[in-house]
């Protein structure tokens, strides 16, 4: 857009100068037409006087008519031509040259007057710049078409257009273009007595002047074009270096990003620009670092999966080759109680990890939708009730191990993944019950703050060892001492971590404590932005 600017500029140029001639010739055309009228009017009072005729009939006086005296009109043309700026010729109707204002008359005959050629200006700078200008512009084609000036029919008042309207009775005008391209004006004014056209005046008028002033307005627009012309490639030269060059390195260094094997190279930080290219480098310095993140996290996912796997088939290994050197029956069923065992633990490990590793590609493909986290919740408890005891109603059952504290009056609608959620609130739940007593219970709680929802889900179990809060939410990390090792692949709060995040929430952990300072119980939260 700015480099289309100069080209504007000449265009609109061009188009001003077309409208621009047209008015000059028009301002030129309406002055011959004042000094044609001027002209003929002069004449037609004093070059036109009585003359008698001889009757064609015998015996008859001669009849007196008006004709053009043309020794008084030569010397009228001659006084009126001292002042006009047109050179002026008058002709009988017949055709004839009566008078010519350029012709002085001498003592062998008549003289022709020329203007004086003007002496030519001494070529300078701007004389050069001028005329390069209007060589130039010339190469543009004008808006002004202009005919071609008939120079051989001038004195032959039956075939120039001008001369032919005035002996109509019209004044007429024309603007004509001469071979050497230039411009040269006409009118004729018909020489009147009583409505009888005696005579034309014939004024001609060469266009330097006009040209003159044409040229010079068409410099001015080549001025202005060439300095809207630098002021455009210096804006390019400026855009160049305020957008082509640090898109350039922003690109390079994206570039080398994606085929370096390395941490050292850095996105450019533009951040201080204030602008869109340095939005972009915010964007992708993120995008770098959540790139190094993720692989760091792909990274340490296989080296958990790793270990993870080895400790049950270094188990399996084992109890495989002691199984074949036993030939004790009661040995070999306690060893195949092993392997079973961890083949159900590399199973669960599989599912688990297959399930991890296909969640960031899961939530990134599904859509949210508001979700009914009452309802939810709901359900879920319904879920783990006996089938008999789902027929039963709440207000004749108070023994369950799953209690709903809600306010039926408030929304719980949050945008989200209904499914997702309910994995969430369903392991959480199973976990509060794994740790409950037989005889505890899970209560279930929701509160509004502010534009969030915060569910809490409390068990009264053994709680949490404060010094392994921070790291429940690791991948494969579990901690049941009243269980039997393996039983748990320890990826259910990790998966539920990354659902939240995933909806921009958050969870966390605490323990829920007596007066006593002791461990009661364990208290899960998960915050929600409010539908």
């Amino acid at each position: 857009m700015v480099n289309i600017i100069a080209i504007m500029i000449l265009g609109l140029g061009v188009l001003y100068l077309g409208q621009y001639t047209d008015s000059l010739i028009e301002a030129e055309l309406n002055s011959m037409r004042s000094e044609a009228r001027f002209f003929s009017g002069a004449l037609s009072e004093g070059a036109v006087r009585p003359v008698f005729q001889i009757s064609p009939i015998p015996f008859e006086d001669p009849m007196q008519i008006e004709a053009i005296k043309p020794q008084f009109a030569r010397q009228m043309m001659r006084r009126l031509g001292e002042n006009a700026s047109s050179r002026a010729k008058l002709f009988s109707v017949d055709g004839g040259l009566l008078a010519d204002a350029t012709a002085l008359a001498g003592a062998n005959g008549s003289i022709q007057a020329e203007q004086a050629k003007a002496e030519p200006h001494p070529m300078n700078l701007n004389a050069l710049f001028d005329q390069s200008a209007a060589r130039f512009l010339d190469l543009i084609p004008m808006q002004t078409k202009l005919e071609k000036f008939p120079i051989s029919t001038i004195n032959n008042i039956d075939t120039f257009p001008d001369s032919r309207m005035a002996l109509m009775g019209d004044i007429s005008t024309t603007a004509w273009r001469q071979k050497d391209g230039s411009i040269i004006l006409t009118a004729a004014a018909p020489i009147q007595k009583v409505k009888q056209v005696l005579g034309v005046v014939l004024l001609v008028r060469d266009g330097n002047e006009l040209e003159q002033k044409i040229a010079d307005i068409r410099v001015d627009v080549f001025r202005v074009f060439l300095g809207s012309l630098g002021i455009t490639v210096m804006l390019s030269i400026y855009l160049s270096g305020l957008i082509g060059r640090p898109l350039k390195k922003l690109a390079l260094a994206a570039e080398a990003v994606r085929v370096g094997k390395s941490r050292h190279v850095e996105i450019p930080d533009m951040s201080k620009r204030g602008d869109e290219i340095g939005e972009l480098s915010v964007v992708l310095r993120d995008m770098t670092h959540a790139l190094w993140d993720r692989m760091d996290t792909i990274e340490r996912f296989a080296a958990d999966v790793s270990h993870e796997i080895k400790n049950p088939l270094t188990s399996l290994r084992s109890a495989v080759e002691t199984a074949a050197r036993v030939k004790d029956d009661k040995s070999r069923e306690k060893l195949m109680d092993i392997i079973h065992h961890d083949v159900q633990r590399l199973d669960r490990l599989i599912s688990d990890i297959s399930s991890a590793s296909r969640l960031d590609a899961e939530l990134s493909r599904e859509q949210m939708e508001a979700v009914d986290l009452k309802a939810l919740l709901y359900r879920l408890r319904d879920a783990y009730k006996k089938p008999l005891d789902r027929l039963e109603s709440d207000d004749h059952r108070r023994d369950e191990k799953i209690i709903l504290s809600l306010d039926d009056a408030i929304d719980l609608n949050v945008r989200g993944n209904e499914d997702r959620l309910a994995q969430v609130f369903g392991n959480l739940i199973s976990n509060a019950l794994s740790f409950s007593p037989e005889n505890g219970a899970v209560i279930i709680e929701a509160n509004i703050i502010k534009n969030h929802i915060i569910v809490t889900v409390s068990d009264e179990g053994i709680g949490i060892p404060e010094a392994k809060i921070n790291n429940i939410f690791e991948r494969f990390y579990t901690e049941r001492p009243h269980e039997d090792y393996g039983g748990h692949s320890g990826l259910g709060l990790s998966i539920s971590k990354q659902i939240i995040d995933a909806h921009d929430g958050e969870i966390w952990a605490e323990n829920i404590r007596d007066d006593k300072d002791e461990r009661i119980g364990a208290k899960f939260s998960v915050k929600l932005m409010k539908a």
